[in-house]
C-alpha cells in the first residue's frame, strides 16, 4: 500500500527509476510476446499441413501393408520387415526461437534403396516394396510431426509465462508504483506548503518584534528629557 512508503525524495526517485525500468520491460516482453504469436501461429500452420499429409500417408501405407498381405502372405511380409539391417538413425539438435529453445530432429537411413532393406530382389515383390516405401515416406512425416508438435508446445507454454509476466506489470506492479509515485509528491508537496507557510509565519513574527522594537525605541526616545 501507498502508506507504507516513506514520503522521501530519495523513494521518489527510486520509484521513478523502478517505473522507466518496468516500462523498458513490459515494452519487450509485449514485443517478444507479439513475435511468439506470429511464430505460433506460422508452426501452426506448418502442422496442420503435417498432421493432414500424416493422415493421408497413414491411410496410404496401411492399403499398402494390407495389400501386400493379401497378396504376398503374413509370412512373407513378416519376412522381408525381418530382413532388415540397417535401422533409421535420428539425432537431435536445438535451436533458438526468440529465447526458446526447440528441437530440431534430424533422421538418416529412413528411406532406402531395394538393395538395403536386406530381403535381396528375389525375396521381394512390388507390393512389399510399395508398402516399404509408403511405411519410409510415413516415418520421415512422423518425425517431422514430432518436431513440429514439440516446439509448437514450448512456444505455446512460453507464450503462456510471459503473457503472465505482461499481466502482472501492466495491471499489478506498475499501478502499484504510480499509487506510490502519486502517495510521495502528494507527501512532499503537504510537506512543502507546511514549510513555506510556517517560514512565513516566522517572517511575519520577526517583523512584529521589530515594529515591536522599533516602536518601543521611539516612545523611550520621545519620553527621554531635552538637553538644555
Amino acid at each position: 500500500m501507498a502508506e507504507d512508503v516513506k514520503p522521501t525524495r530519495k523513494n521518489l526517485m527510486a520509484i521513478e527509476d523502478r517505473i522507466q525500468l518496468s516500462e523498458r520491460g513490459h515494452d519487450t516482453l509485449e514485443q517478444k510476446r507479439d513475435g511468439l504469436i506470429m511464430e505460433f501461429m506460422d508452426i501452426l500452420d506448418q502442422a496442420q499441413d503435417v498432421r493432414s499429409e500424416l493422415n493421408e500417408e497413414y491411410e496410404t501405407a496401411q492399403e499398402k501393408i494390407n495389400m501386400a498381405r493379401a497378396m504376398e502372405g503374413d509370412v512373407a511380409v513378416r519376412g522381408a520387415a525381418a530382413a532388415l539391417k540397417e535401422h533409421p538413425e535420428i539425432t537431435t539438435q536445438s535451436k533458438n526461437i526468440m529465447g526458446v529453445v526447440v528441437p530440431q530432429i534430424e533422421s538418416s537411413r529412413v528411406r532406402k534403396n531395394l538393395d538395403q532393406r536386406g530381403y535381396g530382389l528375389l525375396g521381394s515383390s512390388a507390393r512389399i516394396d510399395e508398402a516399404a516405401d509408403a511405411y519410409e515416406e510415413l516415418l520421415e512425416t512422423i518425425i517431422l510431426a514430432a518436431e513440429v508438435e514439440t516446439a509448437m508446445k514450448k512456444i505455446l507454454k512460453e507464450i503462456e509465462t510471459t503473457k503472465r509476466r505482461v499481466n502482472a506489470l501492466e495491471f499489478k506492479l506498475l499501478p502499484d508504483l504510480y499509487e506510490n509515485k502519486e502517495y510521495i509528491e502528494q507527501k512532499l508537496e503537504e510537506q512543502e506548503r507546511e514549510e513555506i507557510f510556517r517560514m512565513k509565519k516566522i517572517k511575519n513574527k520577526k517583523e512584529e518584534e521589530e515594529a515591536e522594537e522599533k516602536a518601543a525605541a521611539e516612545e523611550a526616545s520621545a519620553a527621554a528629557p531635552a538637553d538644555d
